[in-house]
């Protein structure tokens, strides 16, 4: 079996975040769980430390999380798992993010929240609507189906780090799922299950303030990356 590493960014998510991690765990497929405190004002990285993680720290921002947590993968790891701190994604479907990599026959593997089982109020219809566009307009441009921007996926080390991820905000998703397709990675969605977070506010979502400036960072982030 390959070896396998998760990274979690995590903005105040000292409720959720001891769970979030015992299911990672317990799935006994990880090899290591990174924790990216990502400027957080509560206890979010005493609890991951706690709940058995590695925690490192990255600047507010969404990219810069994710971008920290690879900095930090052990040598050993061929594939990188990413999903949120909040309990809205099952860790139970890692396994199937995980083994197709493993297995050799793709490359990326996403979940996809709007075709699996979705807890009522789980998302909203912007989330909904705005992955189901940009999935449309990625199949337009690179032949690649989409049907979500979910956080929750896998890739493999080496092609991560071929992506030059420059994304330092919310845009890291699309721009992934972007540069993925651009260059050709095998790609698979597959359906996953999708919880209300189990504590704290979502810092997109959860405002409107928040939602005005993730949809202009993701679709900033779209025009750039499309004009690369």
């Amino acid at each position: 079996m390959s070896n396998v590493s998760v990274i979690i960014p995590a903005l105040n998510e000292e409720e959720p975040i001891a769970g979030v991690l015992r299911e990672c765990l317990t799935s006994g497929l990880p090899d290591e769980v990174i924790v990216v405190d990502n400027g957080s004002t509560d206890h979010t990285a005493e609890r991951a430390r706690e709940a058995g993680a590695r925690v490192v720290t990255a600047p507010r921002g969404y990219g810069r999380a994710c971008a920290a947590g690879i900095r930090a993968l052990s040598p050993e790891c061929e594939i990188v798992v990413f999903l949120d701190g909040d309990g809205s994604d099952v860790p139970a479907f890692m396994n199937q993010l995980v083994h197709p990599i493993a297995r050799g026959t793709h490359d990326f593997v996403i979940g996809s929240r709007t075709r699996g089982q979705r807890e009522p109020g789980s998302m909203n219809f912007q989330q909904i609507l705005s992955g189901r566009i940009a999935g449309l307009i990625l199949r337009l441009l690179y032949g690649v189906r989409y049907t979500d921007m979910c956080p929750f996926r896998a890739i493999r080390r080496d092609a991560l780090a071929k992506l030059n991820m420059r994304e330092e905000t919310y845009g890291w998703n699309l721009e992934m799922q972007m540069k993925v397709a651009r260059v050709g990675l095998r790609v698979l969605e597959i359906p996953v299950s999708h919880r209300r977070r189990t504590g704290g506010e979502s810092k997109v979502s959860g405002t409107l303030r928040g939602t005005f400036v993730a949809g202009t960072r993701i679709l900033a982030t779209f025009v750039r990356v499309a004009l690369e």
